[in-house]
């Protein structure tokens, strides 16, 4: 038998062979042929990422990991490229709609990997990359089979963590960009405050004592080394940090050429700066209904003082989403194939240095534990109180049901409600448009807001002062969160491309999106690591063209529900392929903004 690391290296060389294997049989359709070649691109993606070959719901890959070495890189990245050359000889011209489709989400998915591994060097230039892993955290939020068998997995992940971490040592170079070692040693300390205490407390649930024993002997070695780790950033790898985190200027146009969006940088950024001046006219706007004799900022500034304590975060986000989804059915403006709610809950550790919220749904092939999440970062208990409140007016009550609409209804939980239950292939359910998916959640926000949440029903009476005011504060809020989302595109766009360092975009986010100093630093730094994080604003852009363009085509049987029905039918392409789905005129195809 060959040792387990070796088995996994030789099985990961068996799917570089079906990466390079002849794209067209003889004796196969070219639309066989990309069906196989599909479903091998899906086999090696789930073998060299078994963690999220699990998450998908496929759990014949539990319990299994890769250890990021050297060499399991090197053999990831030729796969990688051999599956590009692969399926760059398909001819678009004899691929039906559904498979040029799905080769558009698998030359993003494999473009954008090659990305981080060329360009931006990212498993030798990010603790980031290697601080959360592995990843035991599906095995503790999902139960689709007994704990006892599940710590065994996590048991299983947690004895390769000396290895992962000896990889990551071995991987990352001398000097390393600041934010990205600064967020690779706070994920690690939470990730092992994690291993500590909650997946430690899962396991001592289990009756079994030789499970027990195991995980235990697994977990004091994983934390062991995650804690040698950390060590060793703030030591060895701190005190040479530097400032060179930028994608670059022709990486960033790849970045963008990935998502179908043909434009430069500098383009881009001229219609970020543009759509910002109009967004924060929108703010003030509405912060003159409230208060005309206050800059809108200070207006702002008293909504966001109306938020929850500490314990009622969670509560009080709860509260009002039920609310949500009965407007959602009530005005007709979706169709939610599911009655599973979405649970709220505090997001976990680990993952609380990068999100503000999140969704965790269940993947498109799970059956049994089918919970879905809606996660909330609480605040800390060694934050200052100013910290605190400085983080809690960020869940002000009216952006905390702006964020409810984004992150569940009709967002992201139900657009992945819509994608599991739809009839699309497996990679169509599987790979997926950065822009697509947060443009979807983003432009949801700015919908229901002018679908009249929060208003009364014009048919029953028009409405009061009071009324108008809580509408206005519904419109700053969501205004707000748009104004986040555009300073994110600008500042993706001078940080890679422009020099911008993460000070000057921390000021950014606070004088043109109006942010407090702590959440308004978190976003300029996972702006170094998150160059795509722009594609909310540009993602929402292309949807609300491609929704005046299919009204335009539909006329009289246009419907808000009939849009938002045929736009989540189709999986999550880059929306410049949901054009040609939709519209019938192929001279507006291209016409994406």
């Amino acid at each position: 038998m060959l040792p387990p690391l070796l088995a996994r290296f030789c099985g990961l060389t068996l799917m570089i062979q079906l990466a390079v294997r002849a794209a067209s049989p003889s004796n196969a359709t070219v639309e066989a042929s990309f069906a196989t070649a599909s479903a091998d691109f899906l086999r090696f993606n789930n073998n060299l990422n078994p963690v999220g070959a699990v998450a998908l719901g496929l759990h014949e890959y539990d319990g299994k990991y890769v250890v990021p070495t050297a060499a399991t890189n090197e053999a990831v990245r030729a796969g990688l490229m051999g599956f590009h050359k692969r399926f760059s000889a398909f001819d678009r011209a004899q691929l039906s709609p559904t498979n040029l489709r799905d080769l558009s989400v698998i030359e993003n998915q494999i473009g954008t990997k090659l990305l981080f591994a060329d360009r931006l060097r990212y498993l030798q230039r990010s603790p980031l990359a290697y601080a959360d892993q592995p990843d035991v955290s599906i095995y503790l939020k999902r139960d689709w089979k007994p704990l006892n068998e599940r710590v065994r997995d996590m048991t299983a992940l947690l004895r390769l963590a000396p290895a992962h971490f000896a990889a990551a040592q071995n991987n990352l170079e001398a000097r390393l960009p600041r934010p990205w070692i600064e967020l690779g040693i706070e994920v690690a300390e939470a990730t092992a405050s994690f291993w500590e205490k909650d997946v430690a407390n899962a396991a001592a649930e289990v009756s079994d004592p030789a499970v027990r024993a195991e995980f235990a002997t697994a977990n004091t070695a994983a934390l062991q080394a995650i804690r040698a780790y950390t060590t060793w950033l703030k030591t060895e790898r701190l005190p040479q940090a530097t400032d060179d985190f930028a994608l670059g200027r022709e990486g960033f146009s790849e970045l963008l050429s990935l998502e179908m969006i043909h434009l430069m940088p500098e383009r881009v950024l001229e219609i970020a700066r543009r759509e910002l001046k109009a967004e924060q006219a929108r703010f003030a706007d509405a912060g003159r209904i409230i208060d005309p004799s206050k800059p809108a900022p200070e207006v702002f500034l008293a909504i966001q003082r109306d938020h929850p304590t500490e314990a009622g975060l969670i509560p009080d986000t709860r509260r009002n989403l039920e609310a949500i989804r009965d407007f959602v059915v009530d005005r007709k403006l979706v169709t939610i194939p599911s009655p599973v709610r979405a649970q709220v809950k505090e997001t976990l550790p680990p993952f609380r240095a990068t999100s503000f919220a999140s969704m965790d749904t269940p993947g498109p092939f799970e059956t049994k534990a089918t919970e879905a999440y809606y996660y909330v970062t609480p605040t800390e208990k060694d934050w200052t109180t100013d910290q605190k409140n400085e983080w809690l007016t960020a869940f002000n009550y009216y952006t905390t049901d702006v964020v409810s609409i984004h992150e569940a209804y009709p967002g992201h939980y139900v657009q992945f409600l819509a994608l599991n239950a739809s009839s699309v292939t497996p990679a169509a359910k599987v790979f997926g448009s950065y822009a697509f998916i947060e443009g979807w959640a983003h432009y949801t926000e700015q919908m229901v807001i002018e679908a009249g949440y929060a208003g009364p029903e014009p048919v029953k009476h028009p409405p009061t002062s009071d009324d108008r005011l809580r509408i206005a504060r519904y419109q700053m809020a969501q205004s707000n969160e748009a104004l986040l989302r555009i300073a994110r595109l600008c500042c993706a766009i001078q940080l890679h491309c422009l020099g911008m360092t993460v000070d000057q975009a921390t000021d950014f986010f606070v004088t043109e999106a109006y942010y407090q100093e702590k959440p308004a630093r978190s976003e300029a730094q996972r702006g170094t690591f998150d160059p795509g994080y722009g594609f909310y604003t540009l993602g929402k852009l292309q949807l609300l063209k491609l929704r005046s363009d299919w009204q335009a085509q539909e006329g009289d049987r246009f419907t808000l529900q009939r849009f938002h029905d045929a736009v989540l039918s189709h999986g999550m392409p880059p929306i410049r392929i949901l054009r040609e789905l939709m519209l019938t005129n192929s001279a507006s195809w291209d016409d994406i903004l």
